[in-house]
């Protein structure tokens, strides 16, 4: 058996069960760890926040699939975590697509996204978000599916219609990828329960959420609406961000070590780095 297929098969049971869950945003080993410690049912890696983590870069598509790839494996490998991940837009066309799939599906991810918005931003956007064409879409969302050869990884067709062109053009978009075999839909932006609503009489296949309104939180009412995974944001990424900033502040104004605030003690570091398992190891072979 794979080693990545337990965890593959617990994804797929969440998706195809009748509970909506929060993903922990993670980004490297420590944090999901961390993440699995705490008892998140998944992890979730984003591409924003691996153009953050690996190249310190805004979210602009200059990550590129293997930096991508490399750093989905080194989140999967060090437990035991499902892990979705935000594939963008395959990295090209559907060819582009096909590549990604065989690489994410190598680095041992639970589920991926293929989504419809044109990135990078065309000449000229002035950085508006723009959509590709339902068919384009539609053969991204095929050709992840040929491409793949574990059944039990999960792919998402995923489109920002919601925020970037209307609910009915949302619906329609997800029809089409329901059509063509995605296993769920992804939809960024639903502003509203009315629209949520909508959608879900729409579309027969789990829904995935992500950047909707504060209000909508409420796991029973999504539950009953089709969604299954519903993203909080990436702050995980954001507050380690400002933690390292403070402290490498206070020792520049001179704050000694030992009067750091937030600092994580040696018992933790030792579970996080799975230090008892290294001093096992270290008794038994050195």
């Amino acid at each position: 058996m794979s080693r990545w297929s337990d965890r593959r098969r617990r994804f797929r049971a969440v998706i195809e069960g009748d509970r909506c869950v929060h993903p922990a945003s993670v980004f490297d080993p420590i944090s999901a760890r961390i993440a699995e410690d705490l008892g998140f049912e998944m992890g979730m890696f984003a591409g924003s926040v691996a153009s953050m983590t690996v190249l310190g870069a805004p979210d602009l598509i200059v990550l590129t699939l293997s930096e991508f790839a490399d750093q989905a494996y080194r989140i999967g490998r060090a437990g035991d975590l499902p892990l979705m991940v935000d594939a963008d837009h395959g990295y090209g066309n559907a060819l582009n697509v096909m590549r990604t799939v065989e690489e994410l599906e190598n680095a041992g991810v639970a589920g991926l996204s293929i989504e419809d918005t044109a990135l990078p931003q065309p000449f000229g956007s002035g950085g508006k978000a723009s959509l590709l064409s339902t068919e384009e879409g539609v053969g991204k969302v095929r050709a992840a599916l040929a491409a793949r050869k574990d059944p039990d990884l999960v792919i998402a067709g995923r489109t920002s219609a919601p925020s970037i062109t209307s609910v009915a053009d949302a619906i329609a978009r997800a029809k089409a990828y329901e059509a063509a075999g995605s296993d769920a839909i992804f939809l960024v932006g639903v502003k509203s329960r009315d629209d949520l609503d909508a959608i879900a009489e729409a579309v027969d296949r789990p829904l995935i959420l992500g950047g909707v309104p504060a209000e909508m939180m409420d796991l029973d009412y999504l539950s009953a609406r089709k969604v299954r995974i519903c993203l909080q944001g990436h702050q995980p990424f954001a507050a380690a961000v400002q933690a390292v900033h403070d402290t490498l502040a206070a020792l520049k104004d001179g704050t000694a070590p030992a009067d750091l605030k937030g600092v994580a003690g040696k018992a933790l570091m030792t579970r996080v780095t799975r230090g008892d398992d290294y001093d096992g190891w270290t008794k038994d072979f050195l």
